[in-house]
């Protein structure tokens, strides 16, 4: 099984992942998506993404290794995010997961099969989000509260309920406490393998 994890930016997401990779119990293995944006500050290539170059991104194209591909036309530039299909995926009794988009969670649903790939899509209350991602990018070195406000937009659209329903999402988990998020989201993943 493949479990997405998703939501609107500033909604807990890396940290929810962080701790359900973390979990014994779980024993979930990280996909790691690709990215040609540049690194910010804490993070490290091959732990949030694998930071690559147009050059690299082509090749994986021209390789037929792209499984699902989004592009944002940020204030800095376009970038790209991505999934590369290296087969690892689909082994015997092994679980995995990853953060994404709706749209990729679509795509991935295909290309693997709906019995293959589960949601798990995270919410907070818009204001509280606003306020995370603000205090987040005031942590960066140059920070770019322009991107945080595209970010903001976007994600009502791309996260519309409209979206939501065709992609067939119906479970959300709220975490405005985060304890309990992961605790319903790790009761859900136990219960799903029984």
């Amino acid at each position: 099984m493949i479990y997405i994890i998703m939501g609107k930016s500033a909604t807990g997401k890396d940290t929810i992942f962080a701790r359900l990779i973390k979990d014994k119990e779980l024993n979930l293995t990280r996909i790691i998506p690709y990215t040609t944006r540049p690194i910010r500050a804490g993070e490290t290539n091959g732990e949030e993404y694998y930071f690559v170059d147009e050059e690299q991104l082509e090749k994986y194209i021209s390789e037929g290794k792209v499984i699902e591909r989004r592009q944002y036309n940020t204030v800095h530039g376009v970038w790209n995010y991505f999934t590369v299909d290296d087969n690892e995926y689909i082994k015997g009794g092994q679980d995995f997961a990853m953060i994404t988009t709706l749209e990729a969670f679509n795509k991935l649903r295909d290309y693997y099969g709906a019995g293959l790939v589960t949601p798990i899509y995270i919410e907070v209350d818009d204001y509280e989000r606003l306020r995370r991602a603000m205090d987040r990018e005031s942590r960066q070195e140059l920070p770019s509260y322009e991107e945080v406000c595209r970010r903001y937009i976007a994600d009502q659209h791309d996260f519309s309920e409209e979206n939501l329903s065709h992609a067939g999402i119906e479970k959300r988990y709220n975490n405005a406490d985060i304890e309990d998020c992961i605790k319903c989201i790790k009761r859900d993943i136990l219960a799903g393998r029984n």
